[in-house]
């Protein structure tokens, strides 16, 4: 009997069921963080509710409570930009590439007024032992870009240059001393000062670029979403397009994995980075995890014509205007300027494969290109 007593007392504990994981301030919270950024996606709420108050729940809970309060997820209509017409774009070289006069037959070595800017790293030092050099310093920066400009192999190098023994072994030797990264280095400064810029830049974007490997050896990977097999560099630039810090590691090695360390990179060469912009594939934790390693602001960029993305939509507010997205390339804010970066790299043929065992001699061959393109603007006259 009375195990039947208790019996109205046990269903009316059973019928309270548990406390719900969200309070009415939390549902306020979210949807005040929904308007305010509508194109947050649920991932960043839950991180941004547990920040604020420690509440960690899923994201189907925080999509039912707002639903509740009248605020779902809805794909932006879209419509295409008319085409203009009466606009054609002109391509090729212009006189400002040409150059007034020919000092070498080729037109990858530099020139005069180029390697005046970075004589001094190159030359030997007066006090330094061994016997003199038999060919000039400048000579061999100038294979050492021939190399770089043509991608030939090095036992192809012409008669006009230094045998071929003796520029490997001297770019293998400047590569690990680091003279072309500090080559770079001095050369971006004189190119920020001359646009008005200060020498250490506060914004930069990162991204990678997987491209193949030759049979030669080395580490390798293969890169299942661009199904290229090779190697991947990271790269870090500035606003201005400026390399700051590259790595370069297996194709297989994904983005969220390869940030760190360039990140950590650029920042111990950089301490005045204080905002880093990326792509989708660096957001969530690695995007956390940049924040709370070197105090960034890391900001995702998304491209506006990708399937999964969504804005939050109030039912009681007016419909939103539809977003205009050209069809094909479309140029997204700040993200455009790593990619022309990429773009620039690959006119050096020898960064459009890898025929490197070393991943660091890989690594140079950047520093190199983007050396080699800084001292033709700082020297061009038109």
């Amino acid at each position: 009997m009375g195990r039947r007593d208790d019996e109205p007392e046990a269903k009316e504990k059973r019928s309270a069921g548990r406390p719900p994981a969200l309070k009415p301030e939390h549902v306020q919270l979210l949807c005040e963080l929904a308007m305010a950024d509508t194109g947050m996606t649920l991932d960043g709420l839950a991180q941004q509710l547990q920040q604020r108050c420690g509440v960690e729940v899923c994201t189907m809970t925080i999509r039912r409570a707002l639903a509740v309060e009248g605020i779902k997820r809805v794909k932006p209509t879209r419509r295409a930009v008319p085409k203009e017409r009466g606009k054609t774009a002109r391509y090729g070289y212009t006189e400002a590439h040409r150059r007034e006069a020919e000092v070498t037959p080729y037109s990858c070595a530099l020139t005069p007024a180029e390697w005046e800017l970075v004589a001094d790293l190159f030359e030997r030092e007066p006090h330094t032992r061994g016997a003199p050099s038999k060919f000039e310093r400048k000579a061999l920066v100038d294979a050492c870009c021939y190399v770089l400009r043509t991608g030939c192999a090095w036992r192809l190098l012409p008669r006009d240059f230094p045998p071929w023994t003796t520029v490997y072994k001297a770019f293998v030797r400047w590569a690990d001393m680091g003279l072309f990264e500090s080559m770079h280095d001095r050369l971006r400064e004189q190119w920020r000062q001359r646009l008005g810029r200060h020498h250490g830049p506060t914004g930069a974007v990162l991204d990678s670029q997987s491209n193949r490997s030759s049979p030669q050896g080395g580490e390798a990977g293969f890169d299942a979403g661009k199904k290229v097999k090779g190697r991947k560099r990271h790269i870090i630039v500035d606003t201005l397009g400026v390399v700051l810090a590259v790595t370069v590691t297996a194709a297989s090695v994904q983005d969220r994995d390869g940030a760190p360390a360039v990140t950590a990179q650029a920042c111990d060469n950089h301490p005045t980075l204080q905002k880093l912009w990326v792509d989708g594939a660096y957001s969530g934790r690695c995007a956390q995890q940049l924040r709370a390693a070197h105090g960034l602001d890391v900001e995702v960029v998304r491209h506006p014509g990708n399937g999964n993305a969504y804005v939050f939509h109030s039912e009681g507010a007016a419909p939103a205007e539809p977003s205009v997205v050209p069809k094909g390339f479309v140029v997204l804010p700040i993200r455009w300027i790593v990619e022309r970066t990429h773009a620039w790299n690959e006119r050096w043929r020898r960064l459009v494969m890898h025929h490197d065992r070393r991943a660091d001699i890989s690594r140079a061959w950047v520093w190199l290109a983007d050396a080699c393109r800084l001292a033709s603007r700082l020297t061009r006259t038109v």
